[in-house]
């Protein structure tokens, strides 16, 4: 991922310049399939049309591929792993599949989990620091998925990601954006047979875990890749020193 990421870097720079917004947006996506990072069509399609640079701080570089800080000891992650994430859970973002995104930030993958399970389905974003769920609710707001958040089929609450979000149990997916030292109890009893989670675990050394809940409610997990998140820990500790 590492390497990939620099590759990418060097050759957004050329080309990116003088085009415009949702252009630079276009050519990230299509960098991201070059590289073989994006193979699904609907991801593409979906990181298309919810344009990262809305989901960025002012005068940041939303199109270079990496994470970059939101305030609040927060980051969002780099267009990589919004990638990678969205091709790990695709088939459990179907049309009308419920899915949760813990940690969910500026709101940029929760957009996209509400896009790929349209109205029929239902995604709720989880951020224990108020005033990032209020950005990410004016982010969506000004997106492609503002529909979404008027019709209720999309939502974004202030509580601890950790314990998941209950009432709308169980998930087809969960997704978390910050590394636990191990899997909260709670998001497992939360997904749904069938379903899949993807969470980066662990402290110093992290790995993104897929965990597979099957029909029978055994559950199993696979290391994807080695990852660098933020901890996921109580609003207190991420605040401290900030």
């Amino acid at each position: 991922m590492e390497v990939l990421r620099l590759i990418l870097n060097r050759y957004f720079f050329r080309r990116l310049w003088s085009s415009g917004s949702s252009d630079k947006n276009k050519a990230l996506v299509e960098q991201l399939q070059r590289y073989g990072v994006i193979k699904s069509r609907k991801v593409a399609q979906v990181m298309e049309t919810i344009d990262r640079g809305s989901f960025t701080p002012s005068g940041s570089s939303p199109y270079v591929d990496s994470p970059m800080p939101i305030g609040y000891n927060a980051t969002i992650s780099a267009p990589h792993m919004h990638a990678a994430c969205l091709e790990l859970l695709e088939e459990h973002l179907q049309p009308g599949m419920h899915a949760l995104d813990v940690g969910s930030g500026t709101g940029y993958l929760t957009a996209c989990f509400a896009m790929m399970v349209g109205p029929q389905g239902r995604v709720v974003g989880v951020e224990h620091i108020p005033e990032l769920v209020s950005l990410s609710i004016g982010n969506i707001n000004r997106s492609a998925a503002a529909s979404l958040l008027t019709d209720g089929s999309l939502t974004v609450h202030v509580a601890d990601g950790r314990s998941g979000w209950p009432e709308l149990a169980p998930y087809d997916a969960i997704h978390v954006g910050a590394a636990a030292p191990e899997i909260p109890q709670p998001l497992i009893e939360q997904l749904k047979p069938g379903g899949r989670m993807v969470i980066p675990v662990g402290t110093v050394f992290q790995e993104l875990k897929v965990v597979d809940k099957k029909l029978d409610g055994s559950v199993t997990i696979r290391n994807e890749t080695s990852v660098r998140y933020v901890p996921l820990t109580s609003k207190a500790a991420q605040l401290q020193n900030y």
